[in-house]
């Protein structure tokens, strides 16, 4: 079961869907595909897609050669897209605007940045810190996201560095030399964000723990007794990622295991974090699929979007966390049936029945205020799997038996507070690359690329 400290919001939804989940029964599936047969043809198109991008359409800076062609087919000789499409990244050293720029160069069709969500995007729905004095970790303008994210009193590490000279001495070339300059001093820090990976980690990992030791006053001394520490969010989960060389490279995920050993290393404790968000929370989902509902209004669509396929190559990021949601929008409409069969078919929100948290619009924030009851999901989220990033049919194979925990325990790369659950990296389906992944959609709902 998954240990995350959720805040009290509308964002309690990450707990009620990771608590949630294990209710289900799990579906049955193979090493290479669930069985979704049974979805019939729809007619007029009703799904939406939701693509991860390195490893799916870009290794580092060079593209997959699929990909284009794959775009291509998903937009009319208008450059309209035929169904609604969101790029869903776990990457958040940029702006969505640059991000933006960057696909529809790479991919030739127009992207706008509304398409885009990164690793970070959710953090617009955490209202409850944006007056707050936050530190950010990361590397890009780490500053400039944040302010455009809302929050509105941002402290960087290079702040704290040049504020406190005597902290980062790791690099002796960065130690001060001959005197000591003077401590400038900063207001108290009361949260912690970790955008992604920085660049260089001892500093980062240094001043964190600093900040964390000392309440957000790192001039202080160390008081490993003020338990729990200030608030932690943490963005993009990834152990692994794919990029221009054979193996895969450390990411975020990585920087997190440093900083959570570091810091029970030093006080015996846990590092808490107030939230977890980017694949494969449930959140991340949840903020997903708002953008995929209204990009269908603005195509016009007059019915709502019935599924999502959530294309991916990592197993533990794309597949786990499109699995949990599928799970989640499943417990919801079960939850919702069994609800009206008990009132006698009154319409009942599962989000707010006894066994998940109730959720008000003020709760939710933002533009999320408009997010629906679960009347307005998806029927389910299904999962594809493609060989050119992360996992590769030549180096690794898929268990076919969930039950086959043993070796997989040991070799878990999801993140520490998450359940380890095998089912959840079962994807339902694999293919070779992104253009195969949308062909089989479309085929699969009955629809044309045409």
């Amino acid at each position: 079961m998954q240990r995350i400290r959720c805040f009290k919001s509308g964002w309690q939804l990450l707990k009620s869907s990771c608590e949630g989940a294990t209710k289900l029964v799990n579906t049955s599936s193979s090493s290479t595909s669930r069985n979704y047969s049974h979805l019939p043809p729809q007619g007029p198109c009703s799904f939406g897609l939701l693509f991860d991008i390195d490893g799916v359409l870009v290794r580092g800076r060079t593209p997959i050669p699929a990909a284009k062609q794959c775009f291509r087919n998903l937009v009319d000789s208008n450059g309209k897209y035929k169904v609604p499409v969101v790029f869903v990244t776990n990457a958040g050293n940029c702006m969505r605007q640059t991000k933006a720029e960057h696909l529809s160069h790479m991919l030739e069709v127009e992207v706008s940045p509304d398409q885009v969500m990164l690793s970070h995007s959710p953090l617009r729905m955490f209202t409850q810190f944006h007056k707050m004095c936050v530190l950010v970790s990361g590397q890009g303008p780490v500053e400039e996201v944040a302010y455009n994210l809302g929050f509105e009193n941002v402290v960087t590490i290079d702040m704290v560095r040049e504020a406190y000279p005597v902290l980062d001495v790791v690099d002796h070339n960065r130690r001060p030399k001959d005197s000591i300059p003077p401590t400038k001093g900063l207001q108290s820090i009361d949260a912690v964000i970790l955008f992604g990976e920085p660049i260089r980690w001892e500093t980062n990992l240094q001043l964190i723990i600093d900040v964390l030791l000392t309440s957000g006053r790192p001039d202080n001394n160390w008081n490993s007794v003020q338990y729990p520490h200030i608030p932690v969010l943490a963005c993009n989960m990834d152990l692994l990622w794919m990029a221009e060389a054979k193996n895969p490279r450390f990411g975020h995920g990585m920087f997190l295991v440093c900083l959570e050993n570091l810091y029970k290393k030093v006080t015996g404790y846990e590092l808490k974090y107030e939230a977890l968000i980017g694949k494969p929370s449930v959140v991340t989902y949840n903020y997903a699929e708002l953008l995929i509902r209204q990009q269908a209004e603005r195509l016009g669509w007059a019915t709502p979007v019935k599924r999502l396929y959530a294309i991916g190559d990592n197993p533990m990021a794309d597949i786990y966390g499109a699995n949990l949601y599928n799970r989640y929008l499943q417990m919801s409409h079960h939850t919702k049936a069994q609800m009206q069969a008990k009132s006698g078919g009154g319409g009942v929100d599962p989000l707010h029945v006894d066994d998940t948290p109730k959720m008000t619009s003020a709760e939710l924030g933002g533009a999320l205020s408009s997010y629906g009851t679960a009347n307005d999901l998806p029927e389910g989220c299904s999962s594809i799997l493609v060989c050119t990033g992360v996992y590769s049919r030549d180096q690794q194979e898929l268990p076919s038996d969930p039950a086959q925990t043993v070796t997989e325990q040991r070799i878990f790369h999801g993140h520490r507070d998450f359940r380890f659950d095998p089912s959840l990296t079962q994807p339902s389906f694999v293919v070779h690359d992104v253009k195969e992944a949308v062909e089989l959609v479309f085929k699969q709902e009955g629809c044309s690329l045409e």
